[in-house]
């Protein structure tokens, strides 16, 4: 069996998770696909399509929606989902199911992984979670994998009911959905320090959206900005600054506990 997991990746969680799921699908091959890529993606030649999205403001980012939308429509394509939070997943997986199973996707499983935050104002709030995943979450995950595996290879049992298998939890549920703008007004007006900026251009590089061009410092394009911390969080040398942060807060890349549970 052939599969690929399509995910998007912001500090590079996502990415690690994903890695750890695949090393421990036996019996199936993976492909790994950066959905902000700008290859498309041939869903014909897999049998399974996994995908995989950060928590951005309780929901999936705008990055991820607008790629599953691009996907041709499949006739009942076996798919599952998989998020990673920080703080709270909020309507994340639900979200994900709703823009998936539109395609014609039939998802046969979902799970929620809780890792470190990477959200700049919640660590600096002192909630930087960099336990996480605890040993309950990260066997919660492991299940999850033997799950997924367990319905992919046995004849795909129960999968009429496959939209049924994802949940989430009561106060996720609680959660208010918010309009995807919503995490721009967060972030507010951005800002950049010239006696820091090197003008490197990774900001203008990774931005997901293409909200910055460089003139020759960074300039920001705020109706074109969905407020992801990217910029902030990947500056080497943190010139880029909002009216809420400055300097402090920063989560470019997993953190070594993170690393070493989810080691492959």
């Amino acid at each position: 069996m052939k599969g690929a997991i399509c995910y998007y990746s912001g500090s590079g969680n996502t990415a690690l998770a994903c890695r750890y799921l695949a090393a421990r699908m036996e019996d199936i091959e993976f492909d790994l696909i950066d959905v902000t890529g700008d290859e498309a993606v041939d869903t014909d030649v897999y049998d399974v399509i996994g995908f995989a999205a950060f928590t951005d403001f309780f929901g999936p980012s705008q990055v991820f929606l607008d790629f599953v939308d691009r996907l041709p429509h499949q006739d009942g394509k076996l798919a599952f989902l998989l998020s990673t939070h920080g703080f709270i997943s909020g309507k994340t997986l639900p979200a994900m199911e709703s823009a998936v199973t539109a395609r014609g996707f039939r998802i046969v499983a979902g799970h929620a992984l809780h890792t470190p935050e990477s959200y700049p104002p919640m660590i600096v709030r002192g909630r930087a979670n960099e336990q996480a995943p605890n040993a309950r979450e990260q066997s919660a995950f492991d299940t999850f994998i033997s799950q997924v595996r367990r319905r992919l290879l046995d004849s795909q049992p129960g999968l009429s009911d496959a939209g049924r298998q994802v949940r989430i939890s009561f106060l996720n549920r609680l959660m208010p959905s918010r309009p995807r703008t919503s995490a721009r007004k967060d972030m507010g007006e951005k800002f950049v320090d010239e006696a820091l900026c090197t003008e490197c251009g990774i900001c203008e590089k990774g931005c997901p959206y293409g909200a910055i061009r460089l003139d020759p410092r960074p300039v920001f394009d705020k109706n074109r900005c969905y407020g992801c911390w990217s910029c902030y969080n990947h500056c080497p040398e943190q010139a880029i600054y909002t009216k809420k942060l400055r300097g402090k807060g920063h989560y470019p890349r997993p953190i070594d506990v993170l690393v070493e549970k989810l080691r492959v």
